[in-house]
């Protein structure tokens, strides 16, 4: 027997062809739209949360001078007046953008020098004891001037390395000492310090290398890590570390160099999440803080900065915060991640000043932070307008000899953000970058949400429109 044949029935209409009334759908899309941007509206409106005072030029103090333990001096007319700020910018906008500069600030905000070199990065800066200032510049090169042995792209390209040394009242050199490297990307000079003897001491990403050099530009004294820290090495043996792939790879990321009073070098290997101290006269390693891998303590840290003999203070920039340990236990005494509302992300330097305060700079919050010790924000120099990538400060006429002895030892230690935080607030950073600086986490729910809402809504509309259904 034939199965029988079901026939539709004559008297319904096929559901799916019924037109449908999708006005609630449209409402409420269009009501979580209107919610979404009365959010952002009032976010603009109010603006940063913490606003500068006007005509400051986004700097502001804290309550009193004795919040910072002494009396700036506001007298902008000295460009290398202490207590004026020297900050190394490392570009704005993007990292990939080559518009680095530095400039000095006195308290106020007020700028009394600059220091902008086309198609450039700027890391390191540093006043030196004849009044000039030293600076670490990468400066991106094409065509001709670029040595060909160097050229990579399809620009043919290469980086500039030069540490210059700088008469501020009008920018002249007065000393320079450069070379070229391949691309432009972690083979930047970092840093680069002047000696009590008058030589320079450099660190060589691209080559991982330091070194020194005297005024007619001679080598002194060099240290590679190929040598010490490679497959194989004893330093390899007993810590490890990331394998040298090739020799254009960023593998040791070395960004900075400082002289011991013992006269050994203190070197910082980022990407070894370490830091060494070498003996120039045999090139030993004689010390090391921290291990490969070992990112709980230090992670891709920068600008470590020795207390006295066993403590250091070290922007721990991977973990977002910035630390003082003892160098002999690797115990940490003291730490900082940034006030609760928006906490640091990537933090490259910190300097402690001869009050017991300490000079932070925030690079992806685009700011500079002084806190006294229990972390309370004494001043502060934005450049979130301009989304400057701020890499270094230093406060003028604080030799880094005067504040060996000031430790945080058995001090208070900050508790840390809970990492959920901290994985908010790094959002919120990245997105400084695309969004203006008001835009924080409610805003930029409300911005997904209602791009979502408006998503839903346009497909709500064409569906409708096509299937003939109830819009209106």
């Amino acid at each position: 027997m034939e199965p029988k044949r079901l026939l539709p029935s004559r008297g319904r209409p096929d559901p799916s062809s019924e037109p449908v009334d999708r006005r609630p759908r449209m409402v409420l899309l269009g009501t979580i739209i209107l919610l979404c941007a009365v959010v952002v509206v009032l976010g603009a409106v109010s603006g940063e949360r913490s606003p500068s005072p006007p005509g400051e030029a986004n700097a502001s103090l804290g309550n009193t001078d004795t919040d910072i333990g002494y009396a700036f001096d506001n007298d902008t007319t000295g460009i290398l007046s202490p207590g004026n700020t020297l900050i190394t910018i490392q570009t704005h906008d993007w990292f990939g953008s080559n518009s680095g500069a530095a400039r000095i600030v006195a308290p106020n905000g007020t700028t009394v020098w600059t220091y902008d070199q086309p198609n450039s990065r700027v890391f390191d800066g540093e006043v030196t004891d004849n009044d000039t200032v030293l600076m670490s510049v990468a400066t991106e090169v094409t065509g001709d001037d670029c040595p060909e042995a160097y050229r990579s792209g399809a620009e043919e390209s290469c980086v500039h390395n030069r540490v210059v040394e700088l008469d501020p009242a009008d920018n002249t050199v007065v000393w320079e000492y450069d070379w070229y490297d391949a691309f432009i990307a972690h083979h930047e000079v970092h840093d680069a310090d002047r000696l009590d003897d008058g030589q320079t001491a450099i660190i060589d990403m691209g080559n991982s290398r330091a070194f020194t050099v005297d005024q007619d530009g001679d080598i002194t004294w060099s240290w590679n890590a190929t040598d010490h820290l490679s497959a194989g090495s004893a330093f390899q043996e007993q810590y490890g570390g990331p394998p040298q792939e090739h020799p254009e790879a960023d593998w040791t990321h070395m960004n900075d160099i400082d002289k011991r009073p013992n006269g050994n070098f203190q070197l910082s290997i980022r990407n070894f999440d370490a830091v060494l101290e070498v003996d120039p006269r045999t090139n030993d390693i004689v010390d090391v803080i921290g291990k490969p891998g070992n990112t709980d303590l230090l992670n891709q840290q920068h600008n470590p900065q020795r207390l006295d003999n066993d403590t250091m203070l070290v922007a721990d920039s991977e973990n977002n915060r910035v630390i003082e340990l003892d160098t002999d236990t690797e115990e940490i005494h003291w730490l900082y991640d940034g006030p609760a509302d928006r906490g640091l992300q990537w933090p490259r330097d910190a300097d402690r000043l001869p009050n017991g305060n300490t000079l932070v700079t925030d690079s992806r919050n685009f700011r500079v932070l002084e806190i006294n010790p229990n972390g309370t924000i004494v001043w502060r120099y934005s450049l979130r307008d301009s989304r400057g990538i701020v890499y270094e400060a230093d406060r003028l006429g604080v030799p880094e000899e005067s504040v060996r002895d000031l430790t945080h030892r058995n001090n208070t230690t900050i508790d840390r953000t809970h990492p959920l935080i901290n994985r908010i607030q790094s959002l919120e950073s990245w997105a400084g970058f695309v969004f203006p600086g008001w835009v924080r986490l409610e805003e930029l729910i409300a911005i997904l949400c209602g791009s979502l809402a408006s998503l839903g809504l346009l497909w709500q509309f064409v569906i409708g429109w096509l299937r003939g259904d109830r819009l209106y």
